[in-house]
């Protein structure tokens, strides 16, 4: 193949190639540009077009563009706004960049011309038939795969039997991107070109294949679509003239809920599941009704719904000290849980159980917890449940089926993450429907309750973040294993002066904004609310107190309106005017010691109490007779205790025929009111050793704890109740077992004022204390 050898002007094409054969529009507006086409215009109108690599480039030199070109034939050039120059030129033929000629304005370069392919001439003529055809059928396929293709255009290339002109025809006509319009210009020889040719085609007419598959699937898509949007208004129709309209719109209505419900993928699927069951159903059916309430139940529940919990520890405790007095211990707890909570940033929540007396505040502290905590309040009360479908819920196969009340409880704080308070655990009971406190077991358990399974919702419901609050009376009603989840908190009885500072603190102006008073038209002196606590009410807690307080403001309220007082001022004196009598009165010490007598201390519901024990002995056959409703354990006690002094009665001097020949009687007063426990057993021995040898009991000494056969003293609970009755019933000493030691230290100094507290661990103890004349 000669080569021969020109110099042009050169335009550098940004993302375009052109083709030899090929008449195109292109505009020029890079200033080089230009010059290179006025010069070719000067010269003989033709130019060598060759294209640059990166489109980016502003000025490209001879590394940015491709050594392949086309000598153009510039037909027209058209002045356009802006310095730009519309172009028509018609591809000649290949050339190739020599070198560049030293720079201008414009580009200049030697061009090497190709002379004419002489591969085409050396082909047999079957050869060349064959490729014609071949080509001609690959054109025909990519025609009709593009069906955009004009039909003339298309026919007047196919009666092309020149294969050169056929492979530029068809070429030209081929959407190509320029880069691959490059690679074909740069196959100088035929049968490169040719190869080339038909690998392009045929890879365009598998991608448009493709995409014909691809929008029959889309169309197949829609018109589905538009099928069921057809489908469903025909049905809306239906149901309108049915009046079944309202499930289909409240089904849609279900289905936007789901779509904004903070839920996980397995409850949404198990509500979208229940919503189409429902749309598919007749308004008037009965299932309908059980599906709608279940599905609105699912809805308003808190799945992954949570409050902001308050990690202000001041704030937390000045709530705390400003809604109750005392109660360190709950105090110190729940500040504990919230350090925790804030240093862990989660922290799991405990499970506590307040246990006292009754109106001791329990369930109020945990409205306060839940305020400093700045959590949902939800209140349970649990006293007389007894069906285990109560707390787990009933199944919906059921009439009437709802969820139980921990899932009610959740649904009703809007919240995955309450304070929900189990008020009066210690009060469910079971019966053949099933055990509540077992069902319990699960919702109190903080390693299971993040999957608790409700009968109704079906779908386990995350309670680990929930800081459950139980109170309770009395812990031995609660069964062992629910007892042993809980973390167990005292909450002991007020003192007199706790009484003072909660009333003055609380109940006085809650009382009276209830009662309508305003501040200044009530007013307690300090001695009237002491005697109105001291003689009026008798209780651990403070509500008879609060009741008292509020019948004070009714008649104050009266007086106001009745007498037009602007106010009224309550004293010791005028006490009785407003309550009456004194209903309540302490057995104080007496005040001479006396054989046979013994005051005891016993815990009750309300609070601690003095017992005074009296034994009689009267001769007979050593019977022992006890009376004032005393329990077994009681009367135990008394047995155990005499024969402890049976057994010591040397050591006192008392013959051994006494205990045959002599009748004991042991009574303890107030008879009407039942009487149990052990803790009684060193008092009632006191008592017969007094009786039986005569020596004086001190009148200002009170006692508590157990005794056994060989008379070690064993330690009793409620202490700091019974230390309370002690100090208001006047008495100066006070014995205990030496192992209560630890509870007596735990006891605040204001009640153990005034005090003796001397500690036993065996009788003898006890009796040096106790016995008159014996060394103190």
């Amino acid at each position: 193949m000669s080569e021969l050898t020109e110099t042009l002007p050169v335009v550098a094409l940004r993302g375009m190639t052109i083709l030899p054969d090929m008449v195109i529009h292109f505009d020029v507006s890079r200033e080089r540009s230009v010059k290179a086409i006025e010069e070719a215009m000067l010269r003989d109108q033709r130019v060598f077009l060759v294209t640059q690599k990166d489109v980016q480039v502003e000025n490209p030199g001879p590394d940015d563009l491709y050594r392949i070109g086309t000598i153009a034939s510039v037909k027209q050039v058209i002045k356009m706004p802006q310095k730009i120059l519309r172009v028509l030129a018609e591809g000649l033929e290949r050339g190739e960049l020599s070198h560049f000629s030293e720079e201008g304005d414009y580009l200049e370069a030697e061009i090497i011309r190709f002379e004419k392919d002489r591969e085409l001439e050396a082909l047999p003529e079957s050869a060349r038939e064959a490729m014609v055809r071949n080509l001609a059928e690959i054109f025909s396929f990519y025609c009709q795969e593009n069906g955009k293709m004009n039909k003339d255009m298309e026919r007047q290339i196919l009666e092309e039997t020149d294969l050169e002109k056929l492979m530029s025809q068809v070429l030209i006509n081929l959407p190509l991107f320029y880069d691959d319009k490059q690679r074909l210009l740069e196959a100088v020889n035929l049968s490169e070109r040719y190869e080339q040719l038909c690998l392009l085609m045929n890879k365009e007419i598998e991608i448009m294949r493709f995409k014909r598959e691809l929008q029959q699937k889309v169309k197949a898509h829609v018109d589905k679509g538009q099928r069921e949007y057809l489908l469903r208004e025909e049905m809306k129709v239906i149901r309108e003239e049915l009046g079944e309209d309202n499930t289909f719109s409240d089904a849609d209505h279900f289905t936007e809920e789901v779509q904004k419900l903070k839920a996980s993928k397995e409850v949404k699927e198990k509500l979208n599941k229940e919503i189409s069951r429902f749309r598919n159903m007749g308004m008037n059916s009965s299932e309908s009704a059980v599906l709608r309430g279940y599905i609105e139940t699912m809805l308003e529940l808190p799945w992954d719904k949570a409050s902001r919990d308050s990690s202000d520890l001041k704030r937390a405790e000045a709530i705390l000290n400003e809604d109750h007095y005392g109660m360190e211990k709950v105090k110190e707890r729940v500040l504990e849980y919230l350090a925790v909570r804030i240093l862990t940033k989660k922290g799991s929540s405990p499970i506590l159980c307040l246990v006292g007396p009754p109106g001791t505040g329990k369930t109020s502290i945990a409205r306060s917890i839940a305020r400093a905590l700045n959590k949902k309040y939800v209140r349970i009360s649990l006293g007389g449940v007894r069906d285990e479908a109560e707390i787990r819920g009933h199944r919906r196969t059921y009439v009437g089926a709802m969820p139980g009340r921990i899932a009610t409880g959740m649904k009703q704080a809007g919240v995955k993450n309450p304070l929900m308070l189990l008020d009066e655990i210690d009060k469910v009971s079971s019966d053949y429907k099933g055990d509540t406190s077992s069902a319990l077991l699960e919702v109190l358990d903080s390693e299971q309750n993040n999957r608790f399974q409700d009968h109704y919702v079906e779908i386990p419901m995350d309670l680990s973040e929930v800081l459950f609050i139980a109170t309770a009376n009395d812990v031995q009603t609660i069964p062992r294993p629910l007892l042993d989840r809980m973390e167990l908190i005292e909450v002991s009885s007020y003192t007199e002066n706790e009484k003072v500072h909660i009333a003055r603190e609380h109940l006085i102006s809650k009382q009276m904004e209830k009662n309508g008073l305003k501040e200044g038209q009530l007013t307690i002196s300090p001695k009237a609310l002491e005697d109105l606590i001291h003689s009026y009410t008798r209780e651990a807690g403070v509500r008879q107190l609060e009741r008292k307080i509020g019948e004070v403001c009714r008649k104050a309220a009266r007086e106001i309106l009745e007498k037009k007082k602007k106010s009224v001022k309550l004293t010791e004196n005028n006490l009785e005017k407003y309550l009456g009598k004194a209903r309540y009165h302490y057995d104080m010490a007496n005040e001479t010691d006396e054989i046979g007598i013994v005051r005891g201390l016993a815990w009750t519901s309300v609070g601690g109490d003095t017992l005074q024990i009296e034994v009689n002995i009267m001769p007979g056959k050593g019977e022992i007779s006890l009376t004032g409703q005393l329990g077994d354990v009681m009367k135990e006690s008394a047995r155990t205790g005499l024969s402890y002094i049976r057994s010591v009665s040397d050591r006192y001097g008392i013959d051994k025929a006494f205990f045959g020949e002599h009748d004991i009687h042991i009574h303890i007063p107030e008879g009407a009111v039942p009487k149990d426990g052990p803790s009684a057993g060193i008092t009632m021995a006191t008592a017969m050793l007094s009786a039986m040898t005569g020596i004086p009991v001190y009148a200002h000494v009170a006692m508590t704890g157990e005794i056994t056969l060989r008379g070690r003293v064993l330690p009793i609970g409620g202490l700091k109740e019974k230390l309370l009755a002690a100090k208001n019933a006047g008495i100066r000493t006070v014995i205990v077992p030496e192992k209560n030691r630890r509870d007596v230290e735990e006891i605040s100094a204001e009640i153990k004022k005034g005090l003796e507290l001397v500690y036993a661990e065996q009788m003898e103890d006890v009796l040096k204390i106790a016995f008159h004349g014996e060394t103190k």
